[in-house]
């Protein structure tokens, strides 16, 4: 006779070991040393500075088995998002070459300490309104809720993050890939409950561009002085703050 109360231990160990698997993978990979162009819209500079440090996090804080899975079905819905467009026709590079093991699109500035890689660069594809090429390509898979939010609104208002990951990419990639800043950037966002899609042209915004790329260099010069910058919030119950993996040290720390 099936032991249900077994199968359900079962169950909970065999998702406990994935889990474990997936902490212990992220935990031997190399810790980031540069500021990510991705990060750069962030509302607080002294939680990029903890960031960038690697400073340790509070107690708890530190990314879950079920975190990760939820990360992983984002790349997989990213790398499905490539396959729809490009059936769609449109001429889609995600790495040089547009190899598998080709180096993935990006930047460097800085002696290598801002950073970021783009999820793709579109070449060409069919007439759309707006469109024109080349053109940065950048895919986002949110929960129904954001998703609905990005549709309404548009991504530079619902998404602020996000709208600066696009200007700065644009801004940097423009000296490899002429002409991408004078292209909309197009903006995915997926929807990881009804799998339904928004796209999003994007114009390039030069002056939030020039704005995260003097904040990443405020931040650096700040961090190689030994300087603590403002957090983002007066008081600790900021909507930002109860996010924050170093809302403990920080707010133990001077304001």
């Amino acid at each position: 006779m099936l032991d249900f109360n077994s199968k359900g231990q079962a169950g909970d160990q065999i998702t406990a070991l994935i889990d474990e698997a997936l902490v212990a993978e992220r935990a031997a990979m190399p810790p980031r040393d540069y500021l990510g162009g991705s990060r750069l819209g962030v509302a607080c500079d002294r939680a990029l500075q903890f960031e960038f440090v690697g400073a340790p996090k509070d107690d708890g804080a530190d990314v879950d088995g079920q975190t990760l899975r939820i990360f992983e079905i984002g790349h997989t819905l990213e790398d499905l998002a490539i396959r729809w467009l490009r059936a769609a026709g449109f001429d889609l590079y995600t790495r040089k070459g547009n190899r598998p093991d080709g180096d993935q699109f990006g930047f460097s500035v800085a002696g290598g300490r801002i950073r970021g890689h783009v999820d793709g660069i579109l070449a060409s594809g069919p007439a759309v309104t707006g469109m024109a090429f080349p053109a940065l390509w950048e895919c986002k898979t949110m929960n129904a809720k954001t998703w609905r939010e990005t549709v309404a609104k548009g991504v530079v208002v619902a998404k602020s993050v996000y709208a600066v990951q696009i200007a700065l990419y644009q801004a940097y990639m423009a000296a490899d890939v002429p002409g991408i800043a004078d292209s909309p950037a197009l903006f995915t966002a997926i929807n990881k409950d009804t799998a339904e899609l928004h796209h999003e042209l994007v114009p390039f915004d030069a002056a939030r561009a020039q704005t995260a790329s003097d904040r990443a260099v405020r931040i650096l010069r700040a961090t190689d002085a030994g300087d603590l910058l403002p957090r983002v919030a007066t008081s600790r119950d900021f909507h930002e703050c109860r996010f924050c993996a170093w809302a403990g040290r920080c707010w133990e720390l001077p304001a």
